[in-house]
């Protein structure tokens, strides 16, 4: 645990404290300028507490965040846990010491001002439950990653009430009374969805889902087959949400052909934007993620129906 002074004289202690909960794994080539972010925040140091869970690093993550904060005056602590999201996160909010938990990823880097706009957004807007933060653009060097920005920037960019889509935990601010009074994450979800899940409880529970004003920007995947790679787990993910609750993920809206259309309307917005020609490939870069998706559900549905008929068969 890394301990430092609470208190700092003329500093405004009328605002929350707020716990950064950082769960990460096996994130050692971008820590570095997640932490940084995070220590550069202008919200007072004092009310702010880092809550670092690891789903055991098989890398140098744990070791380069200790290092970087050991200096820091922002008080520190750190678990371990190996069953996945839903119990990270649930570690963070069973420790949290905070008014409000921002969920921070080891890919994501905050602009100066990010825990003051959501903590300011937050409190001038008490029926909000979760507000997520606005996605940066930064320069690529990858399509697929330019690709990846332009998809999540042009989505969100205009959109400040989000009704039925899922938000996402990273970037996003949550009430801590509000996760508790809908019973926390769930912990059996080891993979992809805890946030979808509770997204949806705290929906029912009568709060609202919104965008804030705050930006962050965060690193996306390089090659197409580390993009497959990450929406086939999401896709496995889509269908433990779907054993726990069919009304979570509609399988008919696995490819609607509405989004498809929505995705032609943002190539239009996409190039004026960045006058790149790239951008013509946003619809056939959000097909490519949504078979991946659909093979990852698939996967999973197969295992569980295997396993369904195995036990139901009577033994010799």
């Amino acid at each position: 645990m890394i301990t430092r002074p609470s208190r700092v004289e003329g500093t405004d202690l009328s605002k929350p404290v707020v716990t950064i909960g950082l769960c990460v794994k096996n994130c050692e080539k971008t820590i570095k300028d997640t932490i940084r972010s995070i220590i550069a925040q202008d919200y007072p140091h004092e009310l702010i507490e880092i809550i670092v869970v690891d789903g055991c690093s098989r890398d140098r993550t744990v070791r380069i965040i200790k290092k970087m904060l050991r200096t820091s005056d922002i008080n520190t602590r750190i678990f371990f846990e190996d069953k996945g999201l839903g119990l990270a996160r649930q570690i963070v909010v069973n420790n949290s010491k905070g008014e409000f938990i921002i969920w921070v990823d080891g890919d994501m880097i905050l602009t100066k001002d990010f825990v003051k706009k959501q903590v300011e957004y937050m409190e001038q807007n008490p029926h909000v439950g979760i507000a997520k933060g606005r996605y940066g653009f930064t320069k690529e060097s990858s399509l697929v990653a330019f690709l990846e920005n332009l998809d999540f920037l042009t989505a969100f960019d205009e959109v400040k009430d989000f009704l039925l889509a899922s938000l996402g935990a990273s970037g996003s601010i949550y009430r801590v009374n509000t996760i508790k009074q809908i019973g926390g994450f769930d912990e059996n979800i080891t993979g992809a969805g805890e946030d979808t899940d509770v997204e949806y409880r705290i929906r029912a529970a009568g709060w609202k889902l919104c965008i804030g004003p705050a930006i962050f920007y965060e690193r996306r995947r390089k090659t197409w087959k580390a993009l497959w790679e990450e929406y086939f787990w999401h896709g496995k993910g889509g269908f433990q949400l779907y054993k726990k609750n069919a009304n979570i993920i509609v399988t008919w809206k696995i490819f609607p052909l509405t989004l498809l259309f929505k995705k032609f309307i943002q190539v239009k917005r996409a190039y004026k934007m960045t006058h790149y020609k790239g951008v013509f490939m946003l619809p056939v870069h959000y097909i490519f993620k949504r078979i991946a998706w659909f093979f990852g559900f698939l996967t999973e549905y197969v295992k569980w129906y295997l396993n369904k008929i195995t036990k139901s068969k009577p033994l010799p």
